[in-house]
């Protein structure tokens, strides 16, 4: 049976890939240079500010839930599903890392969909179905930039 500590550990895995994934984006807005720098550079940074909001909302269903979010590097880097980028400068290797990693979020919030249905948690599938659809529709949307 599913319980509610294995939904704590996957949050909080979650909330580690994030915050490895919030970084990257960092990087990719301070780094990013060529013929798309300001279209990508202003992207990369309206990224990383909904990605913020996104890490205090899983920290504070993991609260809500009465569960210590995570809070060290150390516990980030080793927890995350996403590891962190070497420099990237260009556009195509930026906007694939996008891809690739929503498409790595995307994976762990379904799993949090599922768990959390079975143990009919509301407040914590309510919040994987928003972050789902709005990572679908912008990974979409990085595609077709990439053209695949």
């Amino acid at each position: 049976m599913k319980t509610t500590n294995e939904l704590i550990t996957k949050l909080n895995d979650l909330l580690a890939t994030y915050q490895i994934h919030y970084q990257n984006l960092r990087g990719l807005h301070w780094n990013i240079k060529g013929e798309n720098f300001f279209e990508l550079h202003t992207k990369y940074e309206e990224l990383y500010i909904r990605t913020q909001d996104v890490i205090d909302e899983i920290a504070e269903r993991l609260l809500s839930l009465e569960a210590h979010p995570l809070h060290r590097y150390t516990d980030y880097l080793n927890k995350s599903a996403i590891k962190e980028n070497e420099t990237i400068s260009d556009g195509i290797g930026g906007v694939d890392y996008l891809v690739k990693s929503q498409t790595i979020l995307i994976q762990l919030e379904r799993e949090l969909l599922n768990l959390s249905d079975e143990l009919n948690d509301e407040g914590t599938n309510a919040l994987m179905s928003d972050f789902i659809r709005e990572k679908e529709k912008t990974t979409w949307m990085f595609k077709s930039w990439l053209n695949k």
